[in-house]
């Protein structure tokens, strides 16, 4: 038992959730009704087009000052509109049309009645100013927040994580994935000499009298507002060219000045991260905001086009790796996961919180798609088996409800790379599957999305109905069990433990030499076998083998846990 709690806290610390919130089970509020669903109506009238951030950073008091502009595209005539900012912080005023806006407060929400006609068809801009100190990041990335810290030489470090938290923890919006600005301006002043780094490509860089300096950063694209950060330190900077897909990419690093010659020595790695998520997903999805790197002082976070970096230039996880081969500790953990939230997160974003799956599995999948990269199919299969071991199937993927801000499992990032691993076998067909990967990306370029949408492009895809397979795997926490038995030269199987109707098809061993096809239903049925052969099934399928007849063995591979 001991053993295996240690397993489960090392993979834990491969993704952003925590143990400790296994087995708790959430009492939804209206809180949580207005932090999650994007359809209530002070939300569902109006769509986000520009977010105009600017705030002032002080590390000596660890307080924050600013104003976000809005500007809106009016869906329906509406009079009341919600903006989320979360406690302690606390809005000064809200302007439009040159006017003081009238505002109540409902917790970490605030609802604005606008004077003016809302049209529909319109576009029309809302400022809101505030001020106070963040609540503190107390475990980041897990706990987001702002976290203030200092280097290892005493100088001010001051960064922000806020995913599944919410954006609105420190700066006000409309704090739900599913509606990003097409475009967003990022101007954080921070107090000489730190400088900051965010999202995008650099604007200006406006000094002051006062000792601080405003650092301007621009995105043109689409973006998900918990990858707006800031980083800020005493960083160096230095930047490469990359020759991809859509032509030049820039590449831009930010380490803190005396990690320069670390950064340059692991960073190197970055390049075939982003050659080999290309060939399996698509073109990158921000060349016009370029690639970055930049060093945090968590572990990592996957910050639209400003990727956070937080593994001490080493390979694996904090040294460590999670499949017990030995793989893992081949490439860096951090470029690879956060760079594949790139395609996987980023630009494909999912509009609930309940369908994080979206992300995390397919970021995780992808750790095993960069070993293949590296080392060839094998390899990367063994990483993504060798994995399951810290899947723990206490709780479903997707979790009891959406709408209310609400995650399912942590296992949503292994569990859900073993899913993908395991439809990749049924699909049968690299060339087909890599134009899955590739399809969805475009298909889905620059959008959110729900989880059914993913579904339905991958079943599409891959020419046969998957969704018994998607429920098993996201909605259950049961493992399909495969039983059989041998009986002479003949084996018996069906499914159990598994969802009705589910009819996944499998590769076992019948005769000595090869794997052949099986196609199990919920009813018994049997196949010729070589009386010389062991049944055994394919270990790349997250499955589990039962013999209930007393002959032939179940492979060592073959269970789930």
């Amino acid at each position: 038992m001991k053993n295996r709690l240690a397993l489960l806290a090392m993979v834990a610390m491969f993704t952003h959730w925590p143990v400790a919130t296994y087995g708790q089970r959430a009492a939804f509020t209206r809180a949580d009704t207005l932090r999650g669903s994007y359809t209530t109506p002070q939300r569902a009238w109006w769509d986000v087009t520009f977010y105009d951030l600017h705030v002032a950073v002080n590390p000596s008091d660890s307080s924050i000052r600013g104003f976000n502009g809005i500007t809106y595209r009016v869906l329906k005539p509406a009079q009341e509109m919600q903006i989320d900012l979360m406690i302690p912080l606390d809005v000064d005023s809200m302007m439009q049309d040159g006017k003081a806006v009238a505002f109540r407060r409902e917790g970490n929400a605030f609802f604005a009645t606008l004077a003016s006609a809302q049209r529909p068809g319109t576009s029309k801009s809302i400022t809101v100013y505030y001020h106070g100190k963040p609540q503190p990041a107390k475990r980041p990335p897990w706990d987001g927040g702002f976290s203030w810290r200092t280097d290892s030489l005493g100088a001010p470090w001051v960064v922000t994580t806020d995913q599944g938290m919410g954006a609105s923890a420190w700066w006000p919006n409309k704090d739900t994935q599913a509606d990003e600005p097409d475009s967003q301006r990022v101007a954080i002043t921070v107090p000489d000499p730190l400088i900051n780094v965010s999202n995008g490509r650099p604007r200006s860089t406006t000094h002051h009298p006062n000792g601080t300096t405003t650092y301007e950063w621009f995105v043109t694209n689409p973006i998900n507002n918990y990858a707006i950060a800031v980083a800020a330190g005493q960083y160096a900077h230095y930047s490469e060219e990359y020759a991809g897909e859509q032509g030049t990419l820039t590449m831009d690093f930010w380490p803190l000045a005396y990690h320069l010659d670390a950064a340059k020595r692991q960073w190197v790695q970055a390049r075939p991260v982003l050659q080999c998520f290309e060939h399996w997903f698509g073109p990158y999805p921000w060349y016009a905001d370029g690639y970055k790197l930049i060093e945090v002082s968590n572990n990592g976070m996957e910050h639209q086009s400003a990727v956070a970096y937080g593994n001490g230039f080493a390979n694996g996880y904090r040294g460590r790796e999670s499949s017990g081969t030995g793989l893992g500790m081949k490439w860096d953990f951090i470029i690879v996961h956060e760079s594949a939230h790139e395609w996987f997160g980023n630009n494909i974003t999912t509009r609930d919180l309940a369908d994080m799956w979206v992300h995390e599995s397919f970021a995780n999948y992808a750790e095993g798609i960069y070993t293949e990269c590296l080392f060839g199919k094998q390899s990367g299969a063994d990483y993504i088996v060798g994995n399951r071991r810290g899947v723990r199937n206490d709780r479903p993927i997707i979790p009891e409800a959406y709408g209310v801000n609400a995650q399912g499992s942590g296992d949503m990032y292994i569990k859900g790379g073993e899913m993908l691993h395991t439809i990749r076998q049924i699909v049968n067909d690299d060339a087909k599957w890599r134009s899955i990967l590739r399809g969805l990306n475009a298909t889905f370029w620059h959008q959110t999305v729900t989880g059914s949408q993913v579904q339905d492009y991958i079943s599409k895809g891959a020419g046969t109905n998957l969704s018994k397979v998607f429920e098993q795997y996201l909605t259950t926490t049961k493992v399909p069990v495969l039983e059989y038995a041998v009986e002479g030269a003949s084996v018996k199987f069906r499914w159990t433990n598994v969802v009705p109707g589910f009819a996944m098809p499998v590769r076992a061993r019948l005769a000595d030499d090869a794997y052949s096809w099986i196609h199990p239903t919920e009813a018994w049925q049997s196949v010729a076998l070589s009386s010389a052969t062991n049944f055994t099934v394919d270990v790349n399928f997250y499955v589990e083998a039962k013999n209930v007849g007393g002959g032939g063995a179940a492979p060592a591979g073959s269970s789930a846990r």
